[in-house]
C-alpha cells in the first residue's frame, strides 16, 4: 500500500483529490493539508511514501517545501502538481530533484499512475511542462540585456544604471528598449514578468547603484 500525504490549499480541489485516490487500488491517503507549515509534522506522524503538494501553497512553496522533505524524510518521495507551468518554476523544481510534476488538470489515472512511478523511485513530468522548462532556456536577451533589465527589475531608473554600469543614459534606454521588442512586451515592466516568469533573469538583489558620473 502506498501512503500518500496530500497538500492543496483549494478546499474543493483536495477534497476531490483525497476522494479520486482513496478509490484507486494500492492509495492510502493518510493525511491532507491545506497549509505548507503542516506538512513535515504531518509527514514525521504518518511516514507517507509520497507527498503530493501543490506549488503554490498559502504560507510557503511547494518546491521549498519538497526540498525541505527531501532532507528531514528522504525517504518520503515529492509530487508537486500545479495550474500554472511556468517555466522558471519548472526547471527549479527539477533541479531539486522532485519526484515528479503535474498539472492541476491532469487526467485522474495520470496523476494515480504518477504516484505509484515516483513511489517506486521514477521521475514524472509532463510532456507540455518539460516542453515549456527546454524552449524557455533558450533566452532572446543578451547576457548585458538581461542584467540591465535585472537592475530596471529592482526598480533602477535609467540614470542610476548608466552610472552603476558606466554606460551612457541613451545606451541603458536602448538595452530597456531592445528587451521589450524582442519579449513583445507592451512595456519595460511587462518585458520584467516575461523574463522573471521565464527564468530569464539573474536571481537575488542588485548592487547599491555607483554614484559616479558615466564616462
Amino acid at each position: 500500500m502506498i501512503r500518500v500525504l496530500l497538500a492543496d490549499d483549494e478546499h474543493l480541489v483536495r477534497g476531490a483529490l483525497v476522494e479520486l485516490l482513496r478509490g484507486e487500488r494500492g492509495l492510502s491517503v493518510v493525511a491532507d493539508t491545506g497549509e505548507g507549515c503542516q506538512v513535515l509534522p504531518l509527514a514525521v506522524e504518518h511516514r507517507p511514501d509520497v507527498a503530493v503538494l501543490d506549488v503554490n501553497l498559502p504560507d510557503a512553496n511547494g518546491i521549498e517545501v519538497a526540498a525541505l522533505l527531501h532532507e528531514r524524510l528522504p525517504q518520503c518521495r515529492t509530487l508537486l502538481l500545479t495550474s500554472l507551468g511556468e517555466p522558471a518554476t519548472v526547471r527549479l523544481a527539477m533541479e531539486h530533484e522532485v519526484g515528479g510534476y503535474l498539472m492541476k488538470d491532469a487526467a485522474p489515472g495520470e496523476l494515480a499512475a504518477a504516484i505509484r512511478k515516483v513511489a517506486s523511485g521514477q521521475r514524472v513530468i509532463a510532456s507540455e511542462l518539460m516542453l515549456a522548462a527546454w524552449e524557455s532556456s533558450r533566452t532572446p536577451l543578451t547576457p548585458r540585456e538581461a542584467e540591465i533589465l535585472k537592475w530596471a527589475e529592482d526598480g533602477y531608473p535609467a540614470r542610476e544604471i548608466a552610472a552603476a554600469m558606466r554606460l551612457s543614459v541613451g545606451t541603458v534606454r536602448n538595452y530597456l528598449s531592445s528587451c521589450v521588442t524582442k519579449l513583445g512586451a507592451r512595456s519595460r515592466l511587462d518585458a520584467v514578468r516575461i523574463a522573471r516568469q521565464a527564468g530569464w533573469l539573474p536571481p537575488g538583489g542588485g548592487r547599491a547603484p555607483s554614484q559616479d558620473t558615466p564616462s
